[in-house]
């Protein structure tokens, strides 16, 4: 499995696969069993995604940093990837670790898809 290398890639895979709702799903079991209060809509858009689940770890990272680092944990965001990244700008960080949440899910989603 190669992974998308940017947002849009990863959404336009998730809608031609048609697991986009699965991808939401995915994500909406993860961030309950991590205890954060965000539930996506199926049919939320991807722009409105991208953006919520951005401005949602923006705040954990700078108000919940423990929640943040379950959330990661319950996630299996790969530590290191998250270590290389640059923390000198949080909103930057945010939008890079929200990218790195939504490839694991996408991983998680077409392997389920794949080889169930």
């Amino acid at each position: 499995m190669k992974l998308p290398a940017t947002f849009t890639d990863l959404i336009d895979e998730a809608n031609q696969l048609n697991l986009y709702k699965n991808l939401i799903i995915q994500l909406n079991k993860d961030f309950l069993l991590a205890n954060i209060d965000l539930d996506f809509h199926e049919d939320v858009l991807p722009s409105s995604l991208k953006l919520i689940l951005h401005e949602t770890v923006y705040k954990l990272i700078q108000e919940k940093f423990t929640e943040y680092l379950n959330l990661l944990y319950i996630i299996d965001v790969s530590e290191s990837k998250v270590k290389a990244l640059d923390g000198e700008d949080m909103v930057k960080l945010a939008e890079d670790v929200s990218f790195l949440i939504l490839k694991r899910e996408w991983q998680k989603v077409w392997f389920k898809n794949k080889y169930s």
